[in-house]
């Protein structure tokens, strides 16, 4: 199986999936230590996939989605941004509206809490 062919495996299969430098548990960068808190404190359930264990993932998800950055979440398939833009959807709610419309399951009055505390 190509790195291609797992990415798309592991996109199809999984409702949010987060390309990132390290785990969830220990980030291996800032960029993606943010965005992996973000999805971890509104409580949404997700694969992590660390990209500085297999080179060829972390070239084939750039290539994949014509991204050139570490971190990348894609929910439902669709590639959402990188960490200035999910941080950007955070703080404006339209994480919320995409998580609700994409029938993802988080914590609504923790994502109102990030909002307040960065207003």
């Amino acid at each position: 199986m190509t790195a291609i062919d797992q990415i798309k495996a592991d996109i199809e299969s999984n409702d949010v999936v987060l390309y990132m430098k390290g785990t969830r548990e220990m980030p291996q960068c800032g960029f993606s230590s943010r965005v992996a808190g973000v999805l971890n404190y509104l409580g949404v359930a997700y694969k992590d996939v660390n990209v500085l264990a297999d080179a060829d993932v972390r070239q084939g998800i750039k290539d994949f989605s014509d991204w050139p950055t570490i971190p990348q979440l894609y929910v439902k398939g669709e590639f959402v941004g990188g960490c200035d833009i999910v941080t950007e959807m955070t703080l404006s709610g339209e994480l919320d509206k995409l998580f609700e419309d994409k029938g993802i399951e988080y914590d609504k009055s923790r994502a109102d809490q990030i909002r307040a505390a960065n207003a």
